[in-house]
């Protein structure tokens, strides 16, 4: 990828930026009800991809508002353990970039009310080709992308292809970031920013950092989009205290292990551990 700064579109979109915020929001699809609302992330293929499509309905049927669909990659370096076994379990599938496509299509026929975002490495998308992937990827029904391995830094020509198909480019805040960074993150991105909880790879944890909520307050300085807090979130308690003070929650690795240790009943469990965690967000947003 080209190493290079925002695009030139992006540099004259900086003056008015705050005036055009809400308009943006309002033309994207992710849609924060409830606070905190809950993005829900599966591991495609695993155990195998019909399966991962029912626990994807089951899991917005019970009130999920933004799912992230994992490509599964052989060397997933921001991922605990829990989500690297099963991107092994999906690659002995045979899981590809191309059939996490057609199961988004499939998905969205079935449902239009919730978000759908492709969670994946680059690898995957600069074998397919990355005009191609954008192109593909708004004909499935996808909304968004996140790169988890893309630094906004080296992102103008994926930016530039992403506002071509119209899809939301979602891009990763850390709690080590510094301001001029966060300020290039949310320029960067449509439809919500990704606050990482805290440094390192992805896994439950038995209490949330305090970075996260101080992350938040320093995105906001910049940004009327909505911000959503991930790594680690595991519980309905851990999930409720998120919304006192961002817009939606990603759990991941808690749904990835649900389906793990539930083989038969996949999509029943993923439905009944949503709607607990739902049940906790009981303020509609502001």
């Amino acid at each position: 990828m080209e190493r290079s700064g925002l695009p030139p579109d992006e540099n004259r979109e900086q003056g008015f930026q705050r005036q055009s915020t809400f308009q943006k929001i309002l033309l994207m699809p992710f849609h924060f009800e409830r606070r905190p609302s809950l993005v829900a992330y599966v591991t495609c293929g695993d155990p195998d991809l019909a399966t991962t499509r029912e626990v994807v309905l089951a899991g917005i049927a019970a009130g999920a508002g933004v799912v992230e669909l994992g490509v599964p990659f052989s060397d997933p370096l921001a991922d605990g353990p829990v989500i690297q076994r099963a991107s092994e379990r999906a690659l002995k599938q045979g899981t590809t970039l191309e059939q996490v496509l057609t199961l988004a299509a499939e998905i969205r026929e079935r449902s239009q009310s919730a978000g759908l975002i492709a969670f994946s490495y680059l690898n995957p998308i600069l074998r397919m080709g990355l005009e191609k992937f954008c192109r593909v990827a708004r004909a499935a029904g996808l909304d968004g992308v996140l790169v988890t391995d893309l630094p906004v830094e080296e992102a103008r020509e994926y930016i530039q292809a992403m506002r071509r198909h119209d899809l939301a480019s979602i891009f990763l805040a850390a709690p080590t970031s510094t301001e001029e960074r966060l300020k290039r993150i949310v320029t960067a991105s449509r439809g919500f920013v990704y606050a990482v909880s805290r440094t390192g790879v992805t896994g439950a944890q038995s209490q949330l950092s305090g970075e996260a909520r101080s992350l938040v307050r320093r995105l906001r300085r910049y940004t009327r989009l909505p911000i959503v807090v991930g790594f680690g979130i595991s519980t309905p308690e851990q999930f409720r205290r998120v919304g006192a003070y961002a817009d939606g929650a990603v759990v991941g690795s808690a749904i990835v292990e649900t389906i793990e240790r539930n083989r038969g009943r996949e999509a029943a469990s993923v439905g009944e551990f949503v709607k607990k965690l739902v049940a906790a967000s009981s303020t509609p947003s502001q």
